[in-house]
């Protein structure tokens, strides 16, 4: 792919240019400081989780979604073939019950085939830090039930350190069982009011063997990625960052060789005058993915999917008092279309298109220890399209489109300067997509079986409550030192509940409205105590989904395991230059999705084995600039199977050796 490899050589040598020019020179104190485009800020009882940069250059680069997983409520789609990211939050998975997002991009890509219903593509190596808001979300990101992640890429700040004019970012990592070599490279400047960045990054991997030693077919990857980004400072208060992110992968998946492009064009603008009534962000982006199946054998190949999304949002956050009342408020809007085009597609939409509008507004009343947090998002939401049914069917067009407002109230009260009580109703809604709606054609290969749209599908909705507290306090056992533990319980009921079914009378297949509510409830826990000289954390998750089954073949099996446990502690030494810590990973049985002879009905059975997992890890400072790290995966080489994976056994024994440098 030329193009490519020249967009991203230009880009890269673009940023080494800027790194050696002569005037560039470090940023005096209280000068412009360049720093990532905050897309969303969070309400104060927010349940949110992040993954660093320093776990994921150690532990997520190789294996994103076993790092994923340690967060509480949250669960992946871990296929061996299948190198796209699918999250799970409490039980909800497939086509937007979660919105993900690459630098607050939506990743509208779906497909309807033995998989999840869709898949975010983006390089581990390329990532700052990944962002995960469970429940509802009311601002930027929202119109999804059960939350939202967002996966941010390297940024000037990311790669150059501070107070520093020019800088360089590299890694480079060995893994044994299949794994090989990853490289990435990234180089970065600040001028007076200008910052750019570039990165390329490159994975080639072969099939790795599981705890019995067997090879894992297809599990294999060749992926190149990249980004460019430049920030500019236009005084003030005005500042812009235009960037891209670039990834090319080619694997074997769904018994078919293919190929998956992604490009992320982003543009974001920010007026921050000084003023608490003013703090504008407005940003517009494009995302063109394209799935090409390039070989195998069946009637798939030469399958080209591709979404195209175009997409704006504008927000302002104003900070004021009502005499004793503090106010933070955040009003705005955004928009989302993508279209849908597909050749020799299969079930999927030949073409398409949706629409998604959001107004809304979070604001914040604190008055002594007590924050009322009310909020208000109005949802629209537009589908049109048409297609051929199948053999037996002819043409169909669709056009609808519906409305809805859904409120969200947090109260948290501030006991002391540790410890916050906070209970959440919220309601939130989900459009169905075009590959739900526009279901149609006959199976590859066969004519005998064939699968309708259904043009009269309704959004599903849910109501929930959560309960919980958060605390945070330093020196509780010794100086400095950091205790924090976010406890909370989770209800939620979801009516027009969207599921596969076969329609026995027709003998077809659809997507349909289940009647009735669905209900999931379940109870997380994120806990860690750090006093310098050790530290350990815990991660707990118990999920009760009685959510309809998915039928197998049209999607996937959506549910988590009853119980989901990650305890990972360690020791510094050496002034702290050196880390040693293991991770243990228990991950119990639960309901999986399952079906009968014929493949006419899903069922919801107890399945699945329970596994548990250790790891461990260490990391050397070995100069302010460099440093080495290692780890061990499955350490007792355990034969399993991943929850919630559609292919393929877990990866067995596994060594990584891996250094950073910094110059």
């Amino acid at each position: 792919m030329p193009s490519f490899t020249q967009s991203l050589m230009a880009g890269t040598a673009m940023g080494l240019v800027l790194a050696l020019v002569p005037g560039a020179r470090a940023q005096e104190a209280g000068a412009f400081q360049l720093s990532p485009v905050v897309v969303t800020e969070p309400d104060p009882a927010a349940n949110t989780s992040s993954v660093g940069r320093d776990r994921l250059n150690l532990e997520g680069a190789a294996n994103l979604d076993d790092l994923l997983r340690t967060l509480p409520g949250v669960f992946t789609r871990d296929s061996a073939q299948q190198p796209g990211f699918a999250m799970n939050i409490r039980g909800f998975e497939g086509s937007g019950p979660v919105n993900m997002s690459i630098d607050g991009v939506r990743q509208s890509f779906r497909f309807t085939s033995h998989e999840a219903a869709g898949f975010t593509y983006v390089d581990p190596n390329l990532l700052a830090d990944v962002d995960v808001s469970r429940g509802a979300v009311p601002g930027i990101g929202g119109g999804a039930l059960a939350g939202r992640v967002n996966f941010r890429t390297l940024d000037v700040d990311d790669v150059v350190a501070a107070g520093h004019a020019r800088g360089a970012l590299a890694r480079l990592s060995w893994g044994s069982n299949g794994v090989g070599f990853q490289e990435m490279l990234a180089a970065g400047a600040r001028a007076e009011n200008i910052g750019i960045v570039g990165a390329i990054s490159r994975r080639n991997s072969d099939n790795y063997h599981d705890g019995d030693g067997r090879s894992v077919a297809g599990s294999g990857q060749d992926l190149l990625s990249g980004l460019l980004r430049t920030t500019i400072d236009f005084g003030g208060g005005h500042t812009l960052s235009l960037g891209g992110v670039f990834y090319d992968n080619d694997f074997f998946a769904n018994s078919y060789r293919q190929t998956v492009e992604n490009r992320t064009l982003t543009a974001n603008y920010r007026y921050n005058p000084g003023n608490p009534l003013v703090d504008l962000r407005i940003n517009a982006y494009r995302n063109d993915l394209s799935m090409k199946y390039t070989g195998g054998s069946g009637t798939a190949i030469g399958r080209v999917i591709e979404d195209a999304g175009t997409g704006f949002d504008a927000s302002n956050v104003a900070r004021f008092n009502l005499g004793p009342v503090r106010v933070r408020s955040t009003t705005g809007i955004e928009y989302f279309h993508d279209d849908v085009t597909s050749r020799n597609g299969g079930v999927n939409p030949g073409e398409g298109s949706s629409s998604l509008l959001g107004l809304f507004t979070e604001n914040t009343f604190s008055y002594g220890i007590v924050d009322l947090t009310p909020a208000l998002r109005y949802n629209h939401y537009a589908l049109s399209g048409s297609g051929v049914l199948s053999t037996r069917y002819g043409a169909y067009d669709v056009d609808i489109s519906q409305g809805s407002v859904d409120p969200k109230l947090t109260l948290a009260v501030n006991v002391t300067d540790w410890l916050q009580p906070y209970v959440t109703w919220s309601r939130s809604m989900r459009a169905p997509t075009l590959q739900e709606t526009m279901l149609g054609g006959d199976h590859p290969g066969t004519v005998s079986s064939s699968y309708i749209p259904n043009p009269n599908l309704r959004p599903e909705t849910q109501q929930g409550w959560e309960f919980g507290v958060n605390i945070r306090q330093r020196g509780l056992l010794r100086p400095n030192d950091l205790f924090s533990a976010r406890l909370n319980y989770f209800m939620m009921d979801v009516e027009d509940y969207i599921a596969a079914a076969y329609v026995s009378a027709s003998r077809v297949y659809q997507f349909q409205n289940v009647a009735g509510t669905a209900k999931v409830d379940g109870f997380e826990a994120e806990i860690s105590y750090d006093p310098r000289i050790v530290f350990a954390s815990l991660s707990y998750t118990h999920t009760n989904s009685r959510l309809p089954s998915q039928l197998p073949g049209l999607g996937a099996s959506q549910y988590t395991p009853d119980d989901v446990v990650s305890l990972r502690g360690g020791a510094r030494f050496l002034d702290e230059k050196l880390t040693l810590g293991a991770r243990w990973d228990h991950v119990s049985a639960g309901l999986v999705a399952g079906s009968n002879a014929s493949f006419t009905a899903a069922q919801a059975r107890e399945g699945g084995k329970s596994y548990n997992l250790l790891g461990l890890f260490a990391t050397y400072q070995v100069t302010p600039a460099v440093e080495v790290n290692a780890r061990v995966t499955n350490l007792l080489d355990e034969a399993y199977t991943p929850f919630l994976s559609t292919n393929g056994n877990g990866q067995g024994r596994t060594v990584y050796v891996g250094t950073q440098i910094r110059f």
